[in-house]
């Protein structure tokens, strides 16, 4: 599931692969991704130049020398394949762009969740997005600002890519472990000492993932129970503590965390 790290790293192969390059062809794949890009539409990528690839929050952006811009989303499992427009895509490819020097850039995704639409120049395409979890705009004073109307509990509110952009379920649960905050605590009982922890959390576990790439994307069958402190790994001891990790469902989806580390004190909800 990409979230901030992992698209910053597909964003960063993408720019190297394919910036100053001219499209030869664009191909749409699969039925559902023409519901966002129709072939008639692609076809008119022919010629145009990738300028810069850039990335916000979970979206990745072509800027194109005519002006308009390719918004990407990968969604649950999105991710570019690069070789040679001579060679096959692969084999759950759903939008390729080959180039006229013969470089190909394929959209690989197995469940066909991923996005790619064509904006016109000077339309932004972008959503409405929080600060980047990485800046120093997303810190205690601003969750505390955003988060004194939010009841629910901490854990989904952080998946709201407009309260803070780049956060999924997986970072989610290691930032509030690092944090020692539950997962199930109404955000807006959170103390400023619990916020400041939070925003720390969040950053050191999305840097980890950025500063090791190697294990964090493309790690080579590396489980996900090795890389992470909490996220898959019910009923294995915390790495802190020792307690055994639980999982639990919020907003339909997994949160893992310690019950011995991330437990509710009465002073802890004194706000």
């Amino acid at each position: 599931m990409p979230e901030l790290p992992e698209v910053e790293f597909a964003a960063r192969l993408a720019r190297d692969a394919i910036v100053g390059r001219v499209i030869g062809h664009a191909r749409v794949l699969h039925p559902a991704q023409r519901r966002a890009l129709p072939d008639a539409v692609a076809a008119t990528l022919r010629g145009d130049v990738v300028q810069d690839v850039i990335r916000r929050g979970k979206y990745q952006r072509f800027l194109l020398q005519s002006g308009r811009s390719l918004l990407i989303h990968f969604r649950m499992t999105g991710d570019w394949s690069i070789g040679r427009a001579a060679e096959p895509p692969p084999a759950h490819a759903r939008f390729v762009l080959e180039f006229i020097d013969g470089t190909r850039l394929a959209l690989d995704d197995t469940r066909a969740l991923s996005t790619v639409s064509l904006f016109a120049a000077g339309i932004d395409p972008l959503p409405a997005l929080g600060p980047e979890a990485t800046s120093d705009e997303f810190d205690a004073l601003w969750l505390y600002a955003k988060l004194r109307l939010r009841r629910g509990p901490i854990k989904p509110v952080l998946l709201d890519q407009a309260l803070v952009a780049g956060i999924g379920n997986i970072y989610a649960s290691e930032a509030l472990w690092y944090a020692k905050v539950d997962p199930r605590r109404a955000a807006n009982r959170l103390t400023r000492p619990a916020l400041a922890a939070v925003a720390a959390g969040v950053k050191r576990a999305l840097q980890k993932a950025l500063d090791h790439p190697e294990r964090y994307y493309g790690a080579g069958g590396i489980s996900d129970r090795v890389r992470f402190n909490v996220y898959d790994r019910e009923g294995r001891p915390c790495r802190r503590c020792g307690a055994d990790i639980r999982r639990i469902v919020q907003a339909a989806r997994s949160t893992f965390y310690c019950p011995e580390c991330q437990k509710t004190r009465r002073r802890e909800d004194e706000r």
